[in-house]
């Protein structure tokens, strides 16, 4: 039963897909496409094949510039935390040498974190400032007034 199905389904799907499956002819030697494959001259074939690896050429660049990107973004926030350094990061970095910089949106975003850590800092700074003991005291004063005033409103304290 499974023999007959797998006939069936596998001969619907190499008829859906072209026979890409099966060998009809129009593939070279090892299975490569040729330019009769394609329909094409030999000239526009060779043409069409540069603009393939052309395009691959491309892509690969496109490729490492992001990586390096990252890369770059995670050393900056691992200098920021004060993170150990990654050696594989590093190493990315070196390869795309200096022209990689942080994507703009990711700088802002960086950026943004480090203003609102400033504002942050500012605030701790101010609450370093703070003399805890005159606080004590004043909010000491101020329970000893509430406990007297209590007493002298309420009878049963």
């Amino acid at each position: 039963m499974a023999f007959l199905m797998n006939q069936m389904l596998s001969n619907k799907l190499k008829s859906f897909s072209g026979g890409a499956g099966g060998d009809d002819g129009k593939t070279g030697a090892g299975g490569k496409e040729t330019a009769e494959s394609r329909g094409m001259s030999r000239e526009e074939f060779e043409e069409y094949q540069k603009q393939l690896v052309e395009e691959k050429i491309q892509r690969d660049k496109d490729f490492a510039t992001k990586k390096a990107e990252r890369a770059n973004l995670r050393i900056a926030l691992r200098d920021k935390y004060l993170l150990p350094d990654s050696a594989q990061d590093s190493a990315i970095s070196q390869m795309a040498g200096d022209d990689i910089d942080l994507p703009e949106e990711l700088a802002k975003m960086v950026d943004e974190d480090e203003e609102e850590e400033e504002s942050n800092d500012s605030f701790m700074n101010k609450l370093q400032n703070v003399d805890l003991d005159a606080l004590k005291t004043k909010a000491q004063s101020a329970m000893t007034e509430i406990k007297q005033t209590a007493e002298e409103k309420c009878t049963v304290m």
